[in-house]
C-alpha cells in the first residue's frame, strides 16, 4: 500500500500540473497566435484525455490494489464538480454548457472499480479505458482539424476505429478488437445527459464480458 500511495500521489502531482499549468500555458500559447477559444480548450480536453486518463490506465498494472486509483479519480471527480459548483472554472479545458470531464472521471473510476475490484479482469478495464482516452483523443483532434469544432464525424470513428481495434486486441485479444470496433460506432452518437465518456467505455465493456454474461 505504502508504494501505490506513492505511485499515486506522483501522478496525481502529474494529472494537476498537466491540467492547471502546462495546458493553461498551451492554451494561452494558442488564442495568442489566433486559435478560437474553443478549438484550443477542446484540444486541451483531448491532451488530458491522454496524458492524465489513458497514462494513468497503462500504468495500472503497477499498482497492487484498485483502491488508489480509484480514490484518486474519484478525488479528480468531485475537485472538477467543484470548480463549477463554485463557479471557477478552468476555463482552458472545462466549459458551462457541460461537465463531460466529470463524467470522463467518474467512468474512469467505475470501470477500474468494477474490473479489477469486483470482476479480477484488469485488462478489460485497462482497454475500455484506452478507447475513451485514446480512441476518443483521436477522433475528436481528427474532427476539430477537418471542421474546427465540436461535432460528429464518420472520419473521426475511422480514426478511432484505427486505434481503438489494436489497443483492444492488445489487452483482450480478437474479443477486445471487436470490443474497439463497437466503441468507435458509439461514439458517433450521444444521448442527453450522457455522452461517449459514459457510452464507450460502457458498451465497450458489454462486449469484452459477454462471455461471463451469457
Amino acid at each position: 500500500m505504502t508504494s501505490d500511495l506513492a505511485l499515486g500521489t506522483v501522478l496525481l502531482a502529474w494529472i494537476l500540473l498537466l491540467s492547471g499549468v502546462l495546458t493553461r500555458r498551451l492554451y494561452h500559447r494558442w488564442t495568442a497566435r489566433g486559435m478560437p477559444h474553443n478549438r484550443a480548450v477542446y484540444y486541451n480536453r483531448k491532451i488530458i484525455h491522454v496524458l492524465a486518463g489513458g497514462l494513468v490506465a497503462v500504468l495500472l498494472p503497477l499498482f497492487s490494489s484498485w483502491i488508489v486509483p480509484v480514490a484518486m479519480a474519484l478525488l479528480l471527480s468531485l475537485f472538477l464538480y467543484a470548480s463549477r459548483r463554485a463557479g471557477r472554472l478552468m476555463y482552458w479545458f472545462q466549459t458551462p454548457d457541460n461537465a463531460y470531464e466529470v463524467h470522463f472521471t467518474l467512468a474512469w473510476a467505475f470501470v477500474v472499480f468494477l474490473t479489477w475490484a469486483i470482476l479480477g479482469q484488469l485488462n478489460v478495464g485497462i482497454a475500455a479505458i484506452t478507447f475513451m482516452a485514446f480512441g476518443d483523443a483521436v477522433t475528436g483532434v481528427v474532427r476539430n482539424l477537418m471542421y474546427g469544432r465540436r461535432t460528429k464525424s464518420w472520419w473521426g470513428n475511422l480514426a478511432m476505429a484505427l486505434v481503438s481495434v489494436p489497443l483492444g486486441y492488445y489487452y483482450v485479444g480478437p474479443l477486445g478488437a471487436l470490443a474497439g470496433l463497437a466503441a468507435s460506432l458509439v461514439e458517433h452518437f450521444e444521448w442527453p445527459p450522457l455522452d461517449d465518456n459514459i457510452t464507450v467505455p460502457l458498451v465497450s465493456l458489454l462486449v469484452m464480458l459477454l462471455p461471463r454474461l451469457i
